[in-house]
């Protein structure tokens, strides 16, 4: 064998020796302008869903929960979504102290969960739209809209069973 054939050989070899110690290629986080998250209520046992805007205040029963920053990968990568959520008890004689502020991470709910006596609150997902509109001062990432006018599939068949689309869900209120 040559010099020059062995170089041949070797170079695709030094070549993925010197990928592999690069390390992979992460895509761009997406900064999304919702955050969804599920609630439990410990008394009644209903888990329910709710959306979020980046900046917007949402009461859940006795918790307010504030989502700061909510980012999430490109559906090529691996699943990375996480938020950065501010929450806040109100309390019996309504004052308001804050009882979390951090990350949540969707993959690990348990994590950094918020866990109250009554109430539970996790991160689900980051999204692009919702169907419940933007409050009135959003002033967050932009938000897609649901379905798109030139959207080939906007107008399909719907199941009559399912619940009217673009309904807003109304929001958890605290009680007066």
């Amino acid at each position: 064998m040559t010099i020059g054939r062995i170089g041949r050989l070797a170079a695709p070899l030094i070549a993925s020796v010197f990928t592999v110690a690069a390390g992979p290629v992460h895509a761009e986080r997406i900064t999304n302008p919702v955050a969804e998250f599920a609630g439990l209520d410990k008394i009644t046992g209903r888990i329910i869903s709710f959306d979020v805007y980046i900046g917007e205040k949402v009461q859940f029963g006795a918790l307010q929960v504030t989502p700061r920053a909510c980012y999430s990968r490109p559906p090529t990568e691996q699943p990375q979504t996480d938020a950065f959520v501010e929450v806040d008890e109100v309390t019996f004689d309504k004052k308001v102290r804050r009882i979390f502020t951090g990350w949540m991470f969707a993959a690990s709910p348990g994590l950094h969960a918020v866990e109250h006596p009554v109430y539970d609150v996790w991160l689900t997902d980051c999204k692009q739209s919702s169907n419940v509109p933007p409050p009135d001062n959003y002033d967050g990432p932009p938000v897609i809209e649901k379905v798109a006018p030139d959207d080939p599939l906007g107008n399909a068949p719907r199941d009559p069973n399912a619940p009217p689309p673009n309904i807003p869900r109304e929001k958890p209120q605290l009680e007066p």
